[in-house]
C-alpha cells in the first residue's frame, strides 16, 4: 500500500536523505519517497504504521514531525530532477572542478622537459582534498547527514561526518607543503580505500541517495562516477606510495 505524509522540520536537502534513511530502515516500509518542496513523505508499505510507530522511526526529540497528510500534489524531489537531466548536464559541476584542478596542477607541474608525472599528482591530490574539504565545509551538518546514508563507518559513529571534511583539508594541506610522503599517502590509501567500500555497496544496492562528495551544495546522485572518483585517489596515492619508496 502507498501513503502520504506529511513531515514537518526538513530544511535542506541533507534532512531529505536523514529522512529517508530512517524511515526505509523499517522492513515494513519498501520505499519512501520524500519532497522537501511539499513536506511530504509517500511510503509503500507492506502493512500500515501508526503515526507513533512512524514518528519512532524518526525520533522523538521533535525535529522531524510526521503526520497523515491530505493528498500531496506529487512534486520530483531535487535528486529525482538532477537524475532526469543528462549525464554530462547532471556531472557538469564535478567536471568543471576535475578539469580545473587537472588544468592548474599541470601547469604547476610543468617543467622544461615536459610534465613531472610525480609533482603532479602530488599537487593534483593536494587541489583535490582542499577544494572538495571547502564544499563539505560550507555545511558540514548536512554534508554529515548526506555521508552518514552510505558510508560504513559514518552510518555507526555519526561524529565521523562532522570530522571527515577536516580530514580531508588535512590531507590536502599535507600533499600541498610536501608533508612525510610515506604517512600521507598510507592514510589517503586506508581512508579513502575504505570510503569507496560504502559507495561501491551503495551504488551495487541501486540505492537513490545523494553523493555527498561537493558536500550539500550540488545535488549529485550516487553513481559509478563516485567510484571512479574514489579510486582514482587510492590509485594515485599508491602509485606514489610505490614510486616514492
Amino acid at each position: 500500500m502507498q501513503e502520504t505524509y506529511s513531515v514537518e522540520g526538513m530544511t535542506c536537502q541533507g534532512c531529505v536523505a536523514k529522512v529517508k534513511y530512517l524511515l526505509e530502515g523499517h522492513e515494513a516500509i519498501s520505499s519512501a519517497d520524500i519532497s522537501l518542496e511539499n513536506g511530504s513523505a509517500t511510503l509503500t508499505q507492506d502493512r500500515a504504521l501508526t503515526a507513533g510507530e512512524l514518528q519512532a522511526l524518526l525520533g522523538n526529540d521533535g525535529k522531524y514531525l510526521i503526520s497523515p497528510a491530505a493528498t500531496v500534489t506529487p512534486a520530483a524531489s531535487a535528486l529525482e530532477q538532477e537524475e532526469q537531466k543528462s549525464w554530462l548536464a547532471t556531472y557538469k559541476p564535478l567536471l568543471i572542478i576535475f578539469l580545473f584542478i587537472t588544468g592548474i596542477t599541470g601547469i604547476i607541474a610543468w617543467e622544461g622537459n615536459g610534465l613531472n608525472y610525480m609533482a603532479w599528482m602530488q599537487y593534483f591530490m593536494a587541489g583535490f582534498f582542499l577544494v572538495f574539504s571547502f564544499f563539505k565545509m560550507l555545511d558540514v551538518k548536512a554534508f554529515a547527514s548526506s555521508y552518514q546514508m552510505y558510508d560504513l563507518l559514518a552510518a555507526k559513529v555519526k561524529a565521523w561526518g562532522y570530522i571527515y571534511p577536516f580530514v580531508e583539508l588535512a590531507l590536502g594541506l599535507a600533499y600541498l607543503t610536501g608533508f612525510d610522503p610515506v604517512i600521507t599517502n598510507t592514510a589517503t590509501l586506508v581512508i579513502m580505500g575504505f570510503s569507496s567500500l560504502g559507495v561501491i555497496q551503495s551504488v551495487l544496492d541501486k540505492r537513490k541517495i545523494r553523493c555527498a562528495c561537493l558536500g550539500s551544495v550540488f545535488n549529485l546522485p550516487m553513481s559509478t562516477v563516485t567510484i571512479v572518483e574514489d579510486l582514482l585517489m587510492v590509485a594515485m596515492a599508491g602509485a606514489m606510495l610505490f614510486f616514492q619508496s
